[in-house]
């Protein structure tokens, strides 16, 4: 099993300095992350999601973590595909662009967004955005190994262009797509790309989902780019040696995430400002004791990994147990202060990861 980390660039009541702040703040973390060993750095592409997410330019992002890190691998998840986000021939560029400059590190996950604020804002059309990524998804990789390439289809019409630089690692970078909704990981197999999945449900939901992947993913054989079999999770992550202090943490900053996504992506509105129906303070004593209690229970969801190296490791082995390929942590957490964040990254790298290869 891999360990990566996962950044949305979450800010709890931003202010302008706070924003600069939460950006240096991660690029230590990830410079951290690779001096401990961890896997990948994955970074989001979201506009507008204000509180929930302030990484809207992570080709930038991910450049500036290249130049620092040695080993780590640098991904993007994922990039926003419908062309009023960025028209293909840009992705292709940059990507290509980034693998040169980190030495072939690059994995290249996208994605359409079912956010309305996104929707909205780039007056995209609605009813073809998953049409638009699909097209786009099968022209990249010819744009990588063509010399002179072209397109006619139903959303691009692009006449010989030479489209340049070419990536490192061939023919490719490793590609991969976001599965927001529980029958979408198939779907994605289907296609032949890396699963990049929320973690949430039960170990049993769990378990089908990842054998439901593999399923579609062995019977995929996509034309003209490599296929890329490998199911990851994004769960919420806080491990301390103090228990404690971890659950305090960590499942104020898991709430903090999971309610302003729910904002913006299940609420069916465009919140704009401060998201006033998200919960930002510690649980009460006895919902803490409650969800600590509730931890890798029978039964119990398997979305979080919170708590001590001993209860984490076991968490992790439950999503072993499921098939799991790579846990994308999510520690950068809009209420956990970055000092434990930092020391989260140390304590998982010495106390967790080695348990597990």
């Amino acid at each position: 099993m891999k360990f990566s980390i996962f950044f949305e660039m979450q800010i709890a009541d931003p202010t302008r300095a706070s924003e600069v702040q939460v950006f240096h703040d991660c690029v230590e973390q990830a410079v951290l992350a690779d001096q401990l060993g961890y896997h990948c750095v994955w970074e989001v592409e979201h506009h507008g999601l204000y509180e929930y997410s302030h990484s809207s330019a992570p080709e930038v992002f991910l450049a500036f973590i290249a130049a620092r890190t040695q080993k780590i691998r640098i991904g993007h998840g994922v990039t926003l595909l419908p062309h009023r986000y960025n028209h293909p021939i840009r992705i292709a560029e940059r990507v290509a662009t980034l693998d040169i400059l980190s030495g072939g590190r690059v994995n290249w996950g996208s994605g359409k967004s079912s956010s309305l604020t996104e929707q909205h804002a780039f007056e995209s059309d609605i009813a073809n955005l998953h049409a638009q990524w699909l097209e786009a998804v099968e022209m990249i990789p010819r744009m990588w190994s063509a010399d002179v390439f072209s397109h006619k289809g139903k959303f691009f019409d692009i006449p010989p262009t030479q489209v340049v630089p070419k990536p490192v690692q061939t023919p490719h970078p490793p590609m991969f797509a976001a599965c927001s909704k529980p029958d979408s990981a198939a779907a994605v197999g289907r296609l032949g790309l890396g699963a990049l999945n929320f973690a949430f449900g039960s170990d049993d939901y769990l378990t089908d989902k990842v054998a439901e992947y593999r399923k579609a993913s062995a019977a995929a054989h996509p034309v003209g780019r490599q296929k890329t079999e490998w199911f990851a999770c994004t769960p919420a992550t806080l491990v301390l040696r103090d228990d404690k202090k971890a659950c305090e943490y960590g499942m104020r900053g898991a709430r903090f995430f999971g309610s302003s996504m729910a904002e913006y992506y299940f609420s069916g509105t465009r919140p704009t400002g401060k998201l006033k129906g998200v919960p930002r303070d510690f649980l009460s004593p006895a919902d803490l004791t409650a969800a600590m209690a509730a931890r890798n229970a029978p039964g119990s969801s398997v979305a979080t990994i919170v708590g001590d190296p001993a209860s984490a490791r076991e968490t992790v082995e439950r999503f072993k147990d499921a098939g799991v390929d790579e846990l994308i942590l999510v520690m950068q957490m809009g209420t956990v202060p970055h000092e434990l964040v930092m020391e989260s990254l140390r304590t998982f790298a010495e106390d967790v990861m080695p348990h597990f290869g």
